[in-house]
């Protein structure tokens, strides 16, 4: 399923033949907006930006840039302030014709958050998720998106493998395992509040799915 939005804003150049440049340097401006609920996280980091293309305009002032984007969630109440700060952020770039196109089909899941995300989720004393299934993994080969690590999956039912929650969940300030669950929601749907038992202090982490 795919819902689009589109704003024209500024004005850019995006001859026909600068739109190798421009689409790099348009998903370099996508890739870097950071996500409303885990600003310490870029788009890209998160694994919701899924693509970015340039495709040639009905004149020689520009073309369209389109950004495809897979929540974390169907309903994720940041998908509006998502969607606002892409076109914010391509305007003030240059980008005139800007379309984001909202992608729910392959869901998103946790494997999707990048190394780098999940150490910027750390440092920041949140506990990044485990793996979430071996379903969403990238498999050797499989293409990846040039604008961040969510693969790109073929058409037909989408597998879904339901784990219990990890027996352990290591505290990201002190390391120890030894830790506790407080409540299965935290300030946001998608993180879990837990406690350590050895420097007991309390911390979030991002839950797997």
């Amino acid at each position: 399923m795919v819902t689009a939005g589109r704003e024209s804003g500024g004005g850019a150049g995006g001859a026909p033949g600068h739109l190798d440049r421009d689409e790099d340097r348009a998903r370099a401006v996508a890739a870097a907006v950071t996500d409303p609920e885990l600003p310490m996280l870029t788009l890209a980091d998160l694994g919701v930006l899924r693509d970015v293309t340039v495709l040639p305009g009905v004149n020689a002032d520009g073309g369209t840039v389109t950004v495809s984007i897979t929540p974390t969630y169907s309903g994720c109440p940041a998908l509006g302030a998502m969607r606002e700060d892409l076109l914010r952020a391509l305007h003030r770039a240059g980008f005139e014709a800007v379309e984001v196109r909202t992608v729910l089909s392959p869901p998103w899941t946790t494997d999707w958050i990048t190394a780098e995300g999940r150490r910027k989720l750390a440092a920041a004393g949140i506990a990044p998720p485990g793996p979430a299934s071996p379903a969403s993994a990238v498999t050797p080969g499989s293409p990846v998106n040039p604008a961040g690590s969510a693969p790109r999956h073929g058409t037909g039912p989408v597998p879904l493998t339901l784990v219990p929650p990890p027996a352990r969940v290591p505290c990201p300030r002190c390391g120890s395992a030894d830790t506790a669950l407080v409540s299965p929601f935290g300030a946001t749907a998608c993180k879990a509040l837990r406690r350590c038992r050895a420097c007991d202090e309390p911390f979030e982490h991002v839950k797997e799915h």
